[in-house]
């Protein structure tokens, strides 16, 4: 991929996708010399968060429309591993993505064994395209924590508004390294929640540094009693899923049904 530049923004007809969605197909070059494929833009209205019930109304018309993915689940049951369509993905970040802060216009495309991801975020106040490829090469879930570490590769950006700007200078000129997405993001001012390290090309994050998750009562239960015997063997992509491969630890039944006891 190459950089994303708006004036080369192409779209395509409306297609519907998963969860009953209708999204525009887009192509975005970044820059005059290079264009990428993307294969659904997801937009980004101001609505509100999506409720359970919504969800799983959404989840039982695309099984309808997919009954194909009923098969793939049992299947994936018996080797410790389930998929979530990459269709959902897109569903949930444009339904998530109203806040003033939250990137805009998230593209989110399989780049087997990652994901390919393209979004409009604002740094130091000026709006930067963003397009990287994401792999997830380290994952610890525990009770107390749910770590990642990704690598991020391929990144490019393109400062969308004020070429005057901080930012925009230190882009343009190259001071940001690029092949080492991780000491940008380290720069930034604002730390997301879940960041806990950012050096070279890898990341960091504890999806239980972010309040929504870390203060669920329903997450910390499910992480007591299934961290012990369940664990995350590997993330990766495979005909438009994000492939979740569990491990067994069966030491930790004990730990488990203490824990379910517990919590009656």
């Amino acid at each position: 991929m190459n950089c994303i530049a708006p004036e080369c923004d192409r779209v395509a007809p409306d297609r519907t996708t998963a969860f009953g969605s209708s999204v525009t197909s887009r192509t975005i070059a970044l820059g005059p010399c290079a264009r990428v494929g993307l294969g659904a833009i997801v937009a980004a209205p101001t609505m509100p968060k999506p409720s359970p019930k919504l969800l799983l109304r959404q989840a039982g018309e695309y099984l309808k429309a997919h009954p194909e993915e009923i098969g793939r689940a049992l299947r994936g049951a018996i080797g410790l591993r389930f998929g979530v369509p990459i269709d959902a993905l897109r569903y949930l970040a444009r339904e998530l993505s109203g806040g003033k802060r939250a990137p805009k216009d998230i593209v989110i495309e399989a780049a087997p064994p990652g994901l390919r991801l393209a979004l409009t975020v604002k740094v130091m106040g000026a709006p930067i395209r963003a397009s990287f490829a994401v792999y997830a090469e380290e994952l610890d879930v525990r009770a107390d924590a749910i770590q990642v570490g990704l690598r991020i590769a391929d990144l490019k950006l393109h400062v969308m508004g004020d070429e005057g700007s901080p930012i925009a200078g230190l882009i343009n000129s190259g001071a940001i390294d690029l092949n080492k997405p991780g000491n940008f993001v380290s720069f930034m001012p604002k730390r997301p929640a879940a960041l806990i390290d950012a050096k070279d090309d890898r990341i960091t994050l504890d999806l239980l540094k972010i309040p929504a998750i870390g203060q669920n009562p329903t997450v910390a239960r499910a992480l007591r009693i299934c961290a012990p015997v369940l664990g995350v063997r590997a993330l990766k992509t495979k005909d438009d899923h994000l492939d979740v491969h569990l491990k067994a630890t069966p030491s930790g039944v004990a730990a488990a049904i203490a824990a379910a006891r517990a919590g009656v």
